[in-house]
């Protein structure tokens, strides 16, 4: 694990830190080989070299964005398109409850073809 996201994630409230620690094992349970950097001042996890999801933390919130998502439904109010069609994010806020079975299942199947 990459000592710079590590960082990233330490420096968060501590509701932030819970959400991106699950996310952080989530990711490298769904994507074993997955690749872990800070660009653009956010986790980002590779697959081969490409793009798989980042983490961004905001003030009241944890995104949780897959890349190559192109053919995933949106989950109502949770997980939703971006302004790029092959982007989808999952806004987390303090005290949602999180199905991350539901993340891994969108995630392994966005990156399957990575």
């Amino acid at each position: 694990m990459n000592e710079e996201v590590t960082a990233y994630i330490r420096k968060q409230p501590e509701w932030q830190i819970k959400v991106c620690e699950s996310l952080r094992k989530m990711i490298y349970e769904t994507i074993p080989d997955v690749a872990e950097r800070i660009q653009y001042g956010k986790p980002h996890y590779l697959k081969n070299g490409h793009y798989a999801c980042v983490i961004h933390c905001s003030k009241d919130k944890v995104s949780f964005m897959i890349f190559n998502a192109g053919e995933l439904e949106d989950i109502n109010g949770f997980f939703k398109s971006t302004s790029s069609p092959d982007r989808k994010t999952a806004t987390i806020t303090n005290g949602l409850e999180v199905d991350y079975a539901v993340l891994a299942q969108k995630l392994k199947q966005a990156s399957a073809s990575l």
